[in-house]
């Protein structure tokens, strides 16, 4: 009787964070220094950015949305405005003009889903693709990678600093997690999103303005995809723009979903994403500290992904609703 009481409270939440403590016992108990301070501090940088980009993925999903485009914009936005730096502009019109670059293509994708009513995954997989090639063609042309300039003043604390000892990647991680957190449980706008994301139908009914908060959604998650590549860009000192043709938007989704964040909608929260992230960091650094090839982590992973989404089509099934919004 109380094995199933306690099935009954059992979650995906729940589940993959005994997981993530499972795999802390036994990588702490056959890999070398696992849990040492500096190997720990290694893994939550590591995957800080990952993190900041599941928040804006976070935000989309929860209102019946996917967002392929989200690597794209991290990385044309940022490789942009540190283009413009070594030219001459100042750090803080560099950085503005890649702001409103992001969010400018945020909007029409926004646009493209709310009012043409483009399902989300391919108005956002065509974006994607708009983004990188108009990106490569007119705005930083001739170079896959852009180096980061030596006069970038304090921006370069954002990636390379430090406070009380802890790298600053994952206290801006925190913080946004914190904001995106306070925005979602607090706002009439946060109340929406899931209240969209559970009823469209009903929530058009009841006087929520529903197409304007789609196009909301994706601006927000551009806004935090180029935070992310800033936080990219200063800790590597580069922004490598192939990383568009990478697996990382796979990785984005994957912590989202492996987390407990409903595909279908309306179902999730902040906690999810960092229960998601910290299992794959875990998973990643153990991997890593194996020497097991790249290629056979991205099998791994994709094993992962693909029983996440499995449960989640258990946990949370598709209805009708759902198929004419475009959820993948």
């Amino acid at each position: 009787m109380n094995i199933r009481a306690l099935m009954r409270q059992l979650n995906q939440e729940k589940i993959v964070f005994l997981l993530t403590v499972l795999l802390l016992v036994i990588f702490s108990l056959t890999l070398k220094n696992f849990l040492s301070p500096d190997n720990i501090l290694t893994l939550m940088r590591s995957v800080a950015v990952l993190g900041i980009l599941g928040l804006g993925m976070l935000i989309v999903v929860l209102g019946r949305g996917i967002d392929l485009s989200l690597v794209a914009t991290m990385a044309i936005s940022v490789a942009w405005a540190m283009q413009l730096v070594s030219q001459g502009v100042p750090v803080s019109v560099a950085l503005t003009t890649g702001l409103l670059f992001a969010i400018g293509m945020a909007l029409v994708t926004g646009i493209l889903v709310a009012y043409a009513e483009i399902p989300p995954l391919f108005a956002t997989l065509a974006m994607a693709t708009f983004i990188y090639g108009f990106g490569r063609a007119h705005l930083i042309v001739g170079t896959d990678v852009v180096y980061m300039p030596k006069d970038m003043g304090w921006v370069i604390s954002l990636g390379q600093g430090r406070l009380l000892g802890i790298p600053m990647p994952i206290l801006v991680a925190l913080a946004m997690a914190l904001l995106v957190y306070l925005f979602l449980k607090f706002t009439k706008v946060g109340n929406f999103i899931y209240a969209i994301g559970d009823n469209l139908a009903a929530s058009r009914i009841g006087g929520i303005a529903v197409r304007p908060i789609l196009v909301l959604q994706y601006v927000l998650s551009g806004a935090i995809a180029f935070a992310a590549g800033v936080i990219t860009a200063t800790s590597v000192q580069a922004m490598n723009t192939r990383i568009v043709n990478s697996n990382m938007i796979y990785d984005v989704i994957l912590v989202v979903v492996l987390g407990g964040v409903g595909l279908s909608g309306g179902r999730g929260n902040v906690r999810n994403v960092i229960v998601g992230t910290m299992l794959i960091g875990v998973l990643m650094n153990g991997m890593t500290i194996m020497d097991i090839q790249y290629t056979v982590q991205n099998v791994i992973k994709s094993l992962i992904l693909l029983l996440a989404i499995v449960v989640d089509s258990v946990v949370n099934p598709r209805d009708e609703q759902t198929g004419q919004q475009g959820d993948i």
